[in-house]
């Protein structure tokens, strides 16, 4: 039986996942596989590379520089986070990546891209990790408006959580039959109509399925949350939820914010650790 990890965006709430699978790193606690959207995948990455504390890090290191993100690099780029600096020069030369343990961990490694012109999710197994790869990653965090479409085999890419929030069947699909599920909401949450559907149709008028995709949006999240409970209920899941709302914004960058988030993920892992342990075993 596969064991997964599976991983919600939801940008700086990702923090908090982060935190958790820190605890697990720490204790030695492995999967054979693991998914990631959005916020999921670049900070879940940490986690194959074996590097405790590294989304928070450079995140705090960097939230002042204006190459990393802001309105100077959307008005310049058209992209709020700097494509060539967060996804290339952070990472290979700055918060160095640790590729050669990337590759050399047995940890499958997938993310979740959303394909704009079809309206469909992409699924992309990740094994070699370099300049172009890091593309992928740049395409599952690229939020609609703020970010450019990323261009990869003749697709168009961006946050794959336009199609696939929390994507557990689709891991199921692919044998994975025993997952913990981090979400970055709290228990009983449900996600409501986005009511800038109309300006998304406007700002992205070259690509329709962008504004069908947030249409329905709240639809497909909630109904994943019901079928996330369904699981539990049966046994087939772990699901790990925040105490309380995380008080921060996707691209929240106040530090002590982003240290607090990140911290109620690691009490959150301690407090669990044996369950999760149990569970695995």
């Amino acid at each position: 039986m596969k064991r997964g990890l599976v991983l919600e965006g939801g940008g700086m709430r990702g923090l908090f996942s982060e935190g958790f699978i820190d605890v697990m790193q720490e204790e030695g606690i492995t999967v054979d596989g693991m998914i990631g959207v959005s916020a999921g995948a670049l900070f879940g990455c940490n986690f194959k590379s074996h590097q405790v504390g590294r989304g928070l890090r450079y995140n705090i290191r960097f939230k002042d520089d204006p190459r990393y993100m802001g309105w100077r690099s959307f008005f310049t780029t058209g992209n709020l986070v700097n494509p060539r600096f967060a996804y290339h020069t952070m990472p290979l030369e700055l918060d160095v990546f640790d590729i050669a343990t990337f590759e050399a961990d047995p940890t499958e490694f997938y993310l979740v891209c959303c394909n704009i012109e079809t309206g469909k999710p992409v699924y992309m197994k990740i094994d070699h990790v370099e300049d172009a790869t890091l593309e992928w990653f740049r395409a599952t965090g690229s939020m609609p408006i703020v970010s450019t479409p990323v261009e990869i085999d003749g697709m168009k890419l961006l946050d794959g959580g336009l199609v696939d929030c929390i994507p557990l069947q689709h891991f199921q699909s692919i044998g994975y039959e025993r997952n913990i599920v981090i979400l970055t909401r709290p228990k009983g949450y449900q996600k409501t109509p986005n009511k800038m559907v109309p300006f998304f149709r406007l700002f992205h008028h070259k690509y329709p399925k962008i504004a069908e995709c947030m249409k329905h949006r709240h639809e497909m999240y909630n109904a994943q949350l019901q079928y996330i409970e369904e699981q539990a209920q049966k046994g087939n899941i772990l699901v790990i939820y925040p105490d309380h709302p995380l008080s921060i914004g996707r691209i929240e960058l106040d530090e002590p914010k982003l240290r607090a988030i990140y911290q109620h993920g690691r009490e959150k892992g301690l407090a669990m650790l044996e369950q999760v342990r149990q569970f695995l075993s």
